[in-house]
């Protein structure tokens, strides 16, 4: 893995978020990739549950200051980062005042998921996106974790299908088990087909269900990991349809040389 370029696009990652398998492994694998001598940037969400100041997070102007257009709306991006703590490791967050600003992550104080979830995963996926553009830093491989980054497939290989930045890149999606039971706005795939995407691009989002965020995900992708040893059944029978490489899950303890060796044999060889 020494000098390759990994971007790590997560809805949460450790020591920002609690201990997930999502916030885990984004965590791990990158942390694995940069003691190989492999270059590494990781992109979150700013939630507004982050304590700024304990992680010493701060706004980096340079890359700040661009609106983004969601459903005819200009919303403003914000990057800021910050460095994990002995691993010099930074990772980038995607605020907006908003999406981002109140006290949770994904849901309300009854669990119930935030009604504009499906533009906050839109922002996220563009935010990453151009912000890797003005960073002017082309990944080999993009490796996606978790629901809200889901659409970031969908957008690089269509919206930004032309970028030559992105030329060269794989992208690995890993699936897990951290799902919702219900289903994001309705609407959401309107929203996207205002950014000139194709109808059949968002085929599956008509119902933005957990697993039709994950398919429009696979469908994006170069390759699959199973993130989670328990993932919907819908899903597992989707990936047995793929004629595209599929790594099953791997506990902690294996995961390393295995991903290695996925990234190495199966995803960068194509």
């Amino acid at each position: 893995m020494k000098d390759k370029r990994i971007l790590y696009v997560s809805s949460e990652v450790i020591p920002y978020l609690p201990e997930t398998d999502i916030s885990s492994m984004s965590f791990e694998a990158a942390r694995m990739v940069n003691g190989l001598g492999g270059q590494i940037r990781i992109f979150m969400p700013r939630y507004g549950n982050i304590n700024e100041r304990r992680h010493q997070l701060h706004e980096v102007i340079r890359l700040s200051g661009m609106n983004l257009v969601i459903d005819d709306l200009d919303m403003p991006l914000i990057i800021k980062v910050a460095s994990i703590p002995k691993e010099r490791m930074q990772v980038y967050f995607i605020d907006n005042e908003d999406y981002f600003k109140r006290k949770a992550t994904l849901t309300d104080e009854e669990g119930n998921l935030f009604p504009d979830n499906d533009e906050r995963a839109i922002f996220f996926a563009k935010g990453v996106i151009e912000t890797v553009k003005k960073l002017n830093w082309s990944p080999d491989i993009i490796h996606v974790h978790g629901w809200l980054s889901s659409l970031l497939p969908l957008y690089l290989r269509n919206y930004y299908g032309n970028e030559p930045l992105f030329s060269g890149a794989k992208i690995v999606t890993s699936v897990y088990n951290q799902s919702f039971d219900e289903s994001l706005d309705t609407s959401m795939h309107k929203k996207i087909l205002f950014d000139g995407l194709e109808t059949e691009n968002v085929k599956h989002l008509k119902k933005p269900t957990y697993v039709n965020l994950m398919k429009t995900a696979i469908d994006n992708s170069d390759a699959v990991i199973i993130g989670g040893d328990d993932i919907p059944a819908e899903l597992s029978k989707y990936l047995k349809k793929l004629e595209k490489p599929v790594l099953d899950y791997k506990t902690p303890e294996e995961f390393s040389t295995a991903y290695q060796d996925f990234y190495n044999t199966q995803v960068l060889s194509q």
